[in-house]
């Protein structure tokens, strides 16, 4: 039963245990996003950064290590609160499916977004992903999914 959780031996996934016999199966998987098609492509206002700012982009996904490409994820985001806060939608694209995810992402801090559903060997999974700016230019994120 396990081993069908396991997607490949390049992907970080570890598998734990229910506490209990009606848990779920709880699934870790961390990756590392490289934001290098983010592109504010509807400007809301005349700064550099105004409310109504969209966002959009379609990135590659690595390992945990940045090393093997496992798949891309898509998506937009809004601006709410200048200089603060965009709400986000993006969906994860893997080998065995995808997992969409909606939520708030902070500049320059780490976020928790929730995901809200997926295909595939994910088409049942809720839960969150944890994202955390690899520098101070957002030019990668590490991404802590945890679905069950």
């Amino acid at each position: 039963m396990l081993r069908a959780l396991i997607l490949s031996p390049a992907l970080a996934l570890a598998v734990a245990a229910p506490a209990h016999a009606a848990s779920p199966v709880e699934m870790k998987i961390d990756l590392v996003e490289r934001a290098e098609t983010d592109v504010v492509s509807l400007h809301g206002g005349s700064a550099a950064d105004n409310v109504g700012d969209l966002a959009t982009f379609t990135n590659p996904i690595y390992d945990a290590a940045n090393q093997v490409k496992l798949g891309h994820d898509q998506g937009y985001c809004v601006r709410l609160v200048v200089g603060k806060t965009m709400e986000c939608h993006w969906t994860l694209f893997l080998e065995k499916g995808q997992i969409s995810v909606d939520g708030p992402v902070y500049d320059g801090a780490d976020s928790t977004l929730a995901v809200t559903g997926g295909t595939g060997l994910y088409a049942a999974v809720h839960g969150e992903v944890k994202i955390h700016p690899r520098d101070a230019k957002a030019s990668g994120y590490d991404f802590h999914y945890r679905v069950w």
